[in-house]
């Protein structure tokens, strides 16, 4: 049966969620009970408030009371979470530094530094190793390219014997050789197949082995004596592990960094304290270590975190300001980006939030404006830096365009318009483009020190546009870096930037069209409050907008909502995250990887296909069935039975339902379970009652019970799970 179940994940699909997508689109109203129930009122807030209810957290909430609930969930500071880290303890790199990341796992221009003698070779064996391997990895691609471009180069001669050449040019046969240029001995020996001294015929006709298969050969044989090694490496100590390690060869260390990719270095990883485990792993792939450990940290803060609302506004503003992972150097700072800026803002005050992204070096480095020089600045046009701060009049009298420096930059618009569309005022926000370009020029000077390193933000002033700019029609005097933060408080406190925010707000908490009428609440109480997004979300939270009907499950999960509240739901003890984050890279939402600044859509529209659909489905039925690595789940348990084989469909599905799903499930979605549980148990054995099809009365020998994990299954893939 478990053979077939992505065909049966399909078969229900077909069935269920095919007829439901267009309801998911039109986000049909569900009418089965009133807003005034208690229990549907707390199950909303948790499906809002939180990445989905784990089992009891209805009944706490609940006993709690639900204005209480969410009040506390504002206040994240009041809400114990040590549980929490103790789990996140083994992730070091989400407590170090910009500047600890960029030493402890470097990125490919520090390791080429190092390998042309421009760095020194770090001394600390640790980290010594993760340089030797990735050092020897790029010579091996050196040399490899050097010899495909030697063999593509070389002409392709291959003559039948070999011959001397004479000094007139021409060529006549080896030494000893007859008139057809075949040594007679040789080819007597062949004949009579007789020895001729100590070599054989087989010996005398073979060639003899080229340099370069010499080396395969050899190449060979060291790689099986290093996958011994490796193979040994499990049963030693893990202390005796990593210093066996840490002793070996750049090309054994080679082997065991190759062997981590899905072989049997995985193994040797077990049980090692954390930071050992992160050197092996940073021989292997550095940067990987750190985004790994960044992706696994977003999952077990979603799934385990008790300041749920935290976590979900940390998630909702990282996506607001986004930056993407894998440009560059923001694989060291996007750490730091998540920490130090958006998760401390979250629910403070909107410009402070505004000002800590704009000098956030993720944000600086992602829309290139470190690199922003002013057209008129002392850089662009080559003054000394003698010349003093602001010592030479504007424009500058004395240095014409042609004395402008080599390798400037120009100024870069990148963040200027990314600050006035995504950030603040929205697309339709009523600026120019000349706005856009005096934006720019404002923010000139804003650059990263040392960036390769770490480092942290830095006003440049011999980067900054000189001169006073024209911002949305008012006149920002020349302050140097304070003209930036005159800006950031204009956009923090427009009327246009008030009403943008509460949508985007709206738009993730309510629906995806929001009432036009809550929006603009939200936005006065932006306005009056200066930006302060608690008390923006307490208008929304005690809204009848947020309570009605139309609200209730009008939010389509996306993939990362999906994920985090599947495993919720069903209690699951994550042990290992990287299987989790892999499952949300198939759905299409890899943690921290939007390209664009735009970030990922909160609307269903994105999210919802028939292929979509059926990837939750099979994830859910993986996750269910014990399939996901790393992650454990006891479904029998969730089904309210002590017995590992539940013997009543209907029963079982029916708890199922109460447990992953609380209330609402539809007519529609329990008779397709019910019926292909039904469908299948007759192909193995009866149930209680006939299958669909079958004979009355005539029930087939060695019944075989429901399965538990199939029906907890389909049901996380169930339209009613989809949505929030």
């Amino acid at each position: 049966m478990r053979l077939g179940r992505t065909k049966f994940a399909a078969f229900f699909l077909s069935l269920s969620l095919a007829c439901t997508v267009p309801q998911i689109l039109a986000k049909k109203k569900d009418k089965a009970s009133s807003t005034t129930d208690d229990q549907r009122r707390a199950l909303h807030a948790l499906n809002r408030l939180t990445f989905g209810p784990r089992p009891g957290d209805v009944q706490q909430v609940m006993a709690i009371g639900v204005d209480r609930w969410i009040d506390l969930q504002l206040h994240p500071e009041k809400i114990d979470d040590s549980a929490l880290d103790a789990r996140l303890e083994p992730l070091r790199t989400l407590r170090m530094s910009n500047k600890e990341i960029a030493e402890d796992f470097p990125d490919g221009q520090e390791i080429v530094q190092v390998m042309n003698g421009k760095r020194p070779m770090p001394s600390d064996p640790a980290r010594k190793a993760v340089f030797q391997v990735q050092i020897a990895r790029l010579e091996e691609k050196k040399e490899r390219k050097e010899e495909d471009a030697k063999n593509a180069a070389a002409p392709a001669v291959a003559p039948e014997r070999a011959s001397v050449a004479t000094g007139d040019g021409s060529a006549m046969p080896p030494p000893n050789a007859g008139s057809d240029g075949v040594n007679p001995a040789t080819e007597a020996s062949a004949m009579n197949g007789t020895m001729t001294g100590e070599n054989t015929m087989a010996a005398a006709a073979a060639p003899k082995p080229s340099a370069e298969e010499q080396e395969q050969a050899r190449l060979r044989q060291d790689q099986l004596y290093a996958d011994l090694e490796i193979q040994q490496l499990p049963s030693l100590a893990p202390d005796q592990r990593f210093k066996k390690i840490l002793d070996m060869s750049p090309e054994d260390q080679i082997a065991f960094a190759n062997s981590l990719r899905g072989g049997k270095g995985q193994e040797v990883l077990v049980g090692l304290p954390a930071k050992q485990k992160e050197v092996l792993l940073a021989m292997n792939n550095p940067g990987q270590v750190v985004t790994g450990e960044l992706a696994e940290g977003k999952l077990l803060r979603a799934i385990y975190s008790q300041r749920q609302f935290e976590e979900v506004m940390t998630d909702f503003w990282f996506n607001h300001f986004n930056v993407f992972m894998d440009k560059g150097l923001d694989r060291v700072m996007v750490t730091s980006y998540e920490r130090d800026v958006i998760r401390p803002h979250a629910l403070g005050k909107f410009e402070d939030l505004l000002v800590a992204t704009a000098k956030s070096p993720a944000m600086l480095f992602y829309l290139d404006n470190w690199l922003s020089v002013g057209p008129n600045s002392a850089r662009a046009l080559g003054i000394p830096p003698r010349a003093g701060l602001y010592g030479y009049r504007y424009p500058p009298r004395n240095f014409p365009p042609r004395n402008k420096a080599k390798g400037n930059n120009g100024l870069n618009e990148n963040y200027g318009r990314e600050l006035l569309e995504l950030h603040t005022l929205s697309v339709n926000g009523g600026y120019s483009q000349r706005d856009v370009t005096e934006v720019a020029k404002v923010f000139t000077g804003w650059t990263i020190e040392t960036p390769a390193q770490g480092g942290a933000f830095k006003f440049d002033p011999r980067m900054h546009e000189p001169g006073p700019k024209f911002v949305l029609g008012h006149r920002i005097k020349p302050k140097g870096e304070d003209e930036g933060l005159e800006v950031l408080h204009r956009l923090a406190t427009s009327p246009q930037t008030a009403h943008f925010i509460s949508l985007k707000l709206a738009e993730r908490f309510v629906s995806d069209d929001p009432p036009s009428d809550l929006v603009d609440r939200m936005a006065k109480t932006f306005l009056k409050k200066k930006g302060d997004i608690r008390e923006v979300l307490n208008t929304m939270f005690h809204s009848p907008e947020f309570w009605n009907d139309g609200s209730y499950r009008a939010k389509v999960k996306t993939p990362l909502e999906f994920v985090a509240s599947a495993v919720r739901a069903t209690g699951a003890e994550v042990e290992d995250a990287r299987s989790l984050t892999q499952q949300l890279n198939r759905m299409g939402m890899p943690l921290y990887g939007a390209q664009p600044p735009t970030g990922y859509s909160m609307k269903a529209e994105t999210w919802v296909s028939s292929s979509a659909l059926l990837n939750r489905m099979n994830f859910a039925l993986a996750l269910t069935g014990g399939k996901i690595r790393g992650v454990t789940v006891n479904p029998t348990q969730l089904a309210g039975s002590n017995s590992p084989s539940p013997t009543d469909v209907g029963l079982t599905l029916s708890t199922l339902e109460s447990t992953l799903i609380a209330s609402g499930v539809s007519k529609q979605t329990h008779d397709s379970i019910a019926a292909q549980m039904d469908a299948v148990a007759a192909r193995g054995g009866t149930q209680q009652k006939p299958a669909m099809g079958a004979a009355p009365g005539k029930p087939d020998k060695g019944a075989r019970p429901p399965d538990a994990s199939v029906i907890a299954g389909l049901l996380l893939g169930s339209p009613e799970f989809q949505r929030r």
